[in-house]
């Protein structure tokens, strides 16, 4: 969604970037689970109302991975390690 409204650009089609960086060494896809869903509405303190972002946060934390994001919502939530 961010590619197709311009807030993103990549020089290849998404899915082919998506393709290209799972052959990348240590890159995994994990998959979304019915805890991450919930969780996702349960998230603790005061985390904003974005679903997709809630997916991705309830996502690190399921999986206890950092996150590279630029979002300042996200980097200034107290709960994750965001590498900016």
């Amino acid at each position: 969604m961010l590619v197709a409204k311009g807030r993103i650009g990549l020089s290849i089609d998404v899915q082919v970037w998506i393709d290209v960086a799972l052959q990348r060494p240590k890159v995994k896809l994990l998959p979304l689970t019915p805890e991450i869903s919930v969780l996702s509405t349960r998230l603790p303190g005061d985390f904003h109302g974005d679903p997709s972002d809630r997916l991705i946060v309830a996502s690190c934390l399921v999986y206890k991975a950092s996150l590279v994001s630029k979002d300042e919502k996200i980097k200034n939530w107290q709960y994750i390690q965001v590498i900016w």
